[in-house]
């Protein structure tokens, strides 16, 4: 009886042992770091922080913003790629950090189709061509005629390398058949600052940075990206309607988590962020902002984000884009 007492005990602890560490203690357990791949200021950044706190209510553990900007979003995004798939890190994934940077980079450190497990899109939003509130530029057909005559004599600032905001500066200049310098930051704060300030001439960014700018006068904007004027910025006539037919561009913010994490895990994650987009104080701060929520399934975003890496590396092609 004895002996049979104790081959089942260590039956038993052998099994134990065999559990993967996520099941051996209720999720979550202990913090959560929800990695924003961009300087602080930025729209990712933003998100985090509107959704941070409401995701910690709902998990019952800190959610810890940890900014790691770089490379257009790469070595933020590179971070959670190769971190433990346990539920416990997370990423504020873009446009640019899971579709476009992987038509760009020939030598990413990792695959957005392949080292992620897609949690859930969060929305979409415009971007807006900016000035400085003192510059001489009053409209986008300004910029363009300025830049046709004096080729190199502009610049604009985006959040880096292969971010929406770049992509869309190229646009506008491969339509708009002018050349101004792209100046790449480490994120959409800094670029910002700098165009208030003056050390670049234009720079383009999403509504949801831009919108206190807009309204506090520093800046002017001069057209937005999409296909419709935003809701809330009316005011703003689009790039289509300001001398660019067709011009649609819009940048949109997800959440991804290190691939193999466990779909239980990513399930409930994206149950919890799409009732938060739901709360009345979290879509009145994202309508203000000019955000557009659009949340999906686990599933729905695998599909989405492999649809959106075709589409970009066929604009990249076609466009013949490369990094500066």
């Amino acid at each position: 009886m004895q002996r049979r007492t104790l081959l089942q005990s260590a039956l038993a602890s052998a099994a134990l042992l065999q559990l993967p560490a996520w099941a051996q203690a209720a999720w979550p357990s202990r913090p959560i770091k929800y990695v924003v791949p961009f300087a602080a200021g930025g729209t990712t950044d933003i998100l985090a922080r509107i959704i941070g706190p409401k995701l910690s209510n709902a998990l019952g553990q800190p959610i810890i913003v940890d900014n790691r900007p770089g490379a257009g979003g790469v070595l933020g995004a590179d971070v959670v790629a190769k971190s433990p798939p346990d539920g416990y890190t997370l990423l504020g994934s873009t446009i640019s950090t899971h579709a476009i940077n992987s038509a760009l980079n020939p030598k990413m450190p990792y695959d957005a189709a392949k080292d992620f497990a897609c949690v859930t899109l969060i929305g979409s939003v415009a971007l807006a061509l900016i000035v400085p509130a003192n510059s001489p530029f009053k409209s986008l057909a300004d910029v363009l005629a300025y830049g046709r005559a004096n080729p190199g004599k502009l610049s604009f600032a985006s959040a880096g390398n292969g971010t929406s905001q770049h992509m869309a500066g190229e646009m506008m200049k491969l339509q708009g058949k002018m050349f101004a310098v792209h100046i790449p930051y480490r994120g959409s704060g800094p670029a910002i600052q700098d165009v208030i300030g003056g050390q670049v001439s234009m720079g383009v960014d999403t509504i949801v940075v831009a919108a206190p700018h807009i309204k506090a006068g520093t800046v002017r904007a001069l057209a937005v990206t999409s296909a419709q004027r935003v809701k809330g910025f009316d005011n703003i006539p689009t790039m289509a309607e300001s001398g660019l037919p067709g011009f649609d561009v819009a940048s949109w913010q997800g959440v991804h988590a290190p691939a193999h994490t466990p779909p239980e895990i990513v399930n409930r994650i994206a149950s919890e962020i799409t009732k938060t987009l739901g709360l009345p104080d979290v879509k009145e701060r994202l309508d203000a902002l000019g955000l557009v929520p659009a949340s999906m399934t686990p599933a729905q975003f695998t599909a989405f984000n492999r649809a959106e890496i075709t589409k970009w590396a066929n604009v990249v092609k076609t466009a013949g884009l490369k990094i500066e």
